[in-house]
């Protein structure tokens, strides 16, 4: 026999209160049940103590033979302690994109990655040519900077030239 843990309604009209009990899978809502284990009104605050109490010693004995909770007894055993919180799915399955409409999802991301890389890779390439152009600058001022001392050089060379010139040519004159 299969056991759930959910909540049976009860209360008049408009203003609800539910027992929570153990019950027969098969079992209609409000129907028989084999145990009750506590009480919920939903129109109290969660944190006053009448809007939810728990028996917890039946409740884990429940538990541990295998009842299985139903997601909102499992939402109000968890405010207690009693097991973890349910994972709560923010689109249910049903309103989910269908196929073509993920394929296209799937497409346009993919686009937007190749874009993303296609940017990436020419930011690359703009700063390898910035590099380049700098090494070359940096040649360049380089070349000039050595430039002005190889004609200094050569204007030293070429000062101690004709000095060395003219005083041959002033000799043979002497004689």
């Amino acid at each position: 026999m299969s056991v759930r843990i959910r909540l049976a309604r009860g209360g008049t009209k408009k203003r609800p209160v539910h027992k929570i009990v153990v019950a027969d899978k098969h079992c209609r809502r409000d129907g028989r049940f084999i145990e009750e284990l506590g009480f919920y009104n939903p129109l109290l605050p969660k944190d006053k103590p009448d809007a939810l109490r728990v028996n917890t010693e039946a409740a884990k004995k429940w538990i541990a033979q295998g009842a299985e909770l139903s997601e909102r007894v499992q939402k109000l055993f968890a405010l207690v302690g009693l097991c973890e919180k349910p994972a709560v799915r923010e689109t249910p399955k049903k309103s989910a994109p269908k196929e073509k409409a993920q394929q296209r999802m799937k497409e346009a991301e993919e686009a937007r990655l190749a874009a993303e890389e296609a940017a990436r890779q020419a930011e690359e390439e703009a700063k390898a040519a910035a590099e380049a152009a700098k090494a070359e600058a940096e040649a360049k001022a380089a070349e000039q900077a050595a430039a002005p001392a190889e004609e200094a050089k050569s204007a030293e060379a070429s000062a101690e030239e004709p000095a060395a010139e003219a005083t041959p040519a002033e000799e043979p004159k002497a004689e």
